[in-house]
């Protein structure tokens, strides 16, 4: 049986090589580091793709959202996993838009890495604890329904799913609250209804039920 195969892209150099010797301890190959996003894409081998590609987000000449994109119009069969050094919610929405499959904090333990990277390769998410219940059973969903579905589905409102496509961008609360012409206790009182609707923790989780559920398609 062959391994499944990794590429690493992220500017540290000490953190990206005992990177990859985890990665090879946990019985990956690592076929291609890189510094940064130009320096991966460069280097990929159209002919011999990874599976997985554990993506930093903040590297100099191409981050991780632009190689991200690109790496999903060029080679969507390859799967990007994002590598965080902070729980950075808007950085963590931004790539999943962009594409990615699921996210790790960069101190995460061996075991998480692991639980990530086979959820990807057999799920196509990691949903981490951000995401639970329901949600977890619609994401691995094939078939995303339609909006006309998810309101079926979750019981969601219009302004439930207008509040919903808002929170996929990088707007604040306060800013959704003025574009919807709503108070700011009122749209607290839409994410809370939703949280617990969707049985999500964050506003991460109401990213990726959007995203696979066709509510906001990532970018």
């Amino acid at each position: 049986m062959s391994q499944t195969t990794i590429a690493l892209a992220d500017d540290h150099v000490l953190l990206r090589s005992g990177l990859a010797n985890l990665l090879r301890d946990l019985g990956y190959e690592v076929s291609l580091e890189a510094s940064n996003g130009a320096e991966l894409l460069q280097r990929l081998d159209g002919k011999n793709l990874p599976a997985i590609v554990l993506m930093d987000i903040n590297m100099p000449v191409m981050d991780g959202y632009d190689a991200t994109q690109i790496l999903k119009q060029q080679f969507p069969a390859v799967r990007v996993i994002a590598l965080s050094m902070y729980d950075d919610e808007n950085a963590i929405i931004r790539m999943l838009r962009c594409g990615a499959r699921g996210y790790i904090l960069k101190d995460s333990d061996p075991g998480e890495l692991k639980a990530a990277i086979q959820a990807v390769l057999t799920k196509g998410f990691y949903h981490s604890e951000m995401v639970t219940g329901k949600l977890i059973h619609t994401i691995n969903h094939l078939d995303a329904p339609s909006n006309a579905s998810v309101r079926e589905l979750m019981g969601l409102n219009d302004r439930e799913i207008e509040f919903l496509k808002l929170a996929c961008s990088e707007m604040t609360y306060r800013e959704i609250a003025e574009k919807m012409n709503l108070s700011p206790r009122t749209i607290d009182g839409y994410r809370d209804a939703l949280f617990d609707k969707l049985q999500v923790k964050s506003r991460v989780g109401l990213v990726l039920f959007a995203i696979k559920n066709g509510v906001m398609r990532s970018e």
